[in-house]
C-alpha cells in the first residue's frame, strides 16, 4: 500500500491529536486551549498539520503580520523524525508565508537544538541574536534566526 503524506490547514477536529503530539515533543507543552485560541482568536495565526495516511504526524504554526512571518512552533512525532517529514512541513510553512505576502520569516530555537538549526540554515536562515533565558523549563537561551523569503 502506498503511503500518502500531505499538508493541510489544521482544524478544530485536529486539536486532540495535535495536543498529544505537543506533549510528546516538548517539556512545557502548549495546552489544547492555547491551540484553540490561536486558531480562533488570533487573526495572524495559521496552523498546518502533516498527515501520513490520514494520521497527524506533525504540525507547524506561523503568524503572518503584514510582510513578516514568524514560526511559533513545529513538531514531528518521534517515530517519524529524521525521515524528511519536518523538512517537507517546513517548506510548506515557508511557501504559505510567501503566499500570504511575507517577505521575511523569523523563529526561535534552543541553542542546544543543533539538528533544527541545521534544517533552518539549509533554507537560508541566519543568526539574528540571542534571547537570554527564553525557555521556561530550564532557562535555556534561544537563538533567533531570520531569512528573506524572496
Amino acid at each position: 500500500m502506498e503511503e500518502i503524506v500531505r499538508i493541510r490547514l489544521m482544524d478544530e477536529s485536529d486539536l486532540d491529536d495535535v495536543t498529544k503530539l505537543e506533549k510528546l515533543s516538548f517539556k512545557t507543552p502548549w495546552s489544547r486551549e492555547a491551540f484553540f485560541n490561536e486558531m480562533t482568536k488570533n487573526q495572524f495565526a495559521y496552523y498546518l498539520v502533516v498527515e501520513l495516511n490520514k494520521e497527524i504526524i506533525g504540525y507547524c504554526g506561523l503568524w503572518v503580520i503584514i510582510d513578516e512571518s514568524h514560526i511559533t512552533n513545529i513538531a514531528i512525532h518521534p517515530s517519524y523524525r529524521r525521515k524528511g517529514i519536518g523538512d517537507y512541513l517546513f517548506r510548506g510553512a515557508m511557501a504559505m508565508a510567501k503566499t500570504l505576502g511575507a517577505r521575511k520569516m523569523s523563529l526561535e530555537v534552543r541553542v542546544s537544538n543543533t539538528t533544527a538549526q541545521a534544517l533552518y540554515r539549509k533554507y537560508g536562515f541566519q543568526e539574528g541574536g540571542i534571547r537570554k533565558n527564553y525557555y521556561t523549563d530550564n532557562q535555556e537561551d534561544a537563538l533567533v534566526m531570520w531569512v528573506e523569503l524572496l
